[in-house]
């Protein structure tokens, strides 16, 4: 289903992307060494709760997962890419941290993620991974308005990965957000210029490249959720929820600060 959103319902969605950025960046602050992933997922649900909110990963059941995911925010530290089930693992100097939000208020969701390296190490590797999906998502949302085509938000997302020398997997990619947390078009991190679905105002969009350092194969933990580089490798993922207008796109999940 591809939803299009009335335009009175902007203002709603830019609430719910500035709570989703807020938690974020309060999480990104939080998150240093010896900080516990459990603890993560736990002041994260206590700002959802306290905004009257509700996190979209509690009861989050797909046919991939082993679910449902029953926790408030996916946290996928240095091999681990993607839905991240948070567990009792303390966070260490260096480690690359990538966390996921999607978050129901007012009947729209957001949906953002943000990698970083924990504490005062700076990885090369790490750093590059990083700017390397930070620019892949910038050139996403710089090419994205009313007209625009799927394939050319995924061409250029494909470009800045593959020019970084990054192989790019498509399996999961963005995809269309509304009502709900999940929806059509699926917008795949790589892809050929004007084909796709096209771009019209009213509808939202999670864009979310993100890569692993020397593999596009992934696999995924026992517990049914986490998937990570095969070779174990470092990865990073970014995200941001757009909201296409009459005029061009909103970034609804950019921090305020």
């Amino acid at each position: 289903m591809i939803e299009i959103l009335h335009p009175g319902t902007l203002p709603r969605a830019r609430a719910t992307g500035a709570l989703v950025a807020d938690i974020l960046q309060s999480m990104r602050t939080r998150a240093v060494p010896g900080t516990n992933l459990l603890d993560i997922d736990r002041w994260t649900r206590t700002m959802i709760d306290e905004a009257g909110a509700e996190s979209c990963y509690v009861d989050y059941a797909p046919s991939f997962g082993r679910g449902p995911f029953g926790h408030h925010i996916c946290t996928s530290v240095n091999d681990a890419v993607l839905h991240g089930l948070p567990h009792d693992r303390v966070l260490a100097d260096g480690d690359l941290l990538s966390l996921d939000l999607a978050v129901s208020l007012d009947g729209v969701v957001a949906d953002s993620a943000i990698s970083f390296v924990v504490g005062d190490a700076r990885p090369p590797e790490s750093v590059a991974l990083v700017e390397a999906t930070e620019r892949a998502l910038a050139a996403a949302i710089a090419v994205a308005g009313p007209g625009t085509r799927i394939g050319d938000l995924s061409h250029a997302i494909g470009t800045v990965l593959e020019g970084a020398g990054y192989a790019v997997n498509t399996q999961f990619g963005g995809h269309g957000v509304g009502s709900t947390m999940h929806q059509d078009p699926h917008v795949p991190n790589n892809g050929r210029p004007g084909r796709g679905y096209t771009l019209r105002p009213g509808l939202l969009l999670a864009l979310e490249p993100w890569v692993m350092a020397d593999t596009a194969e992934l696999v995924s933990d026992a517990d049914g959720w986490t998937l990570r580089s095969a070779t174990g490798c470092r990865t990073a993922h970014s995200e941001h929820t757009i909201a296409v207008t009459e005029e061009g796109v909103e970034v609804l999940t950019a921090p305020s600060t």
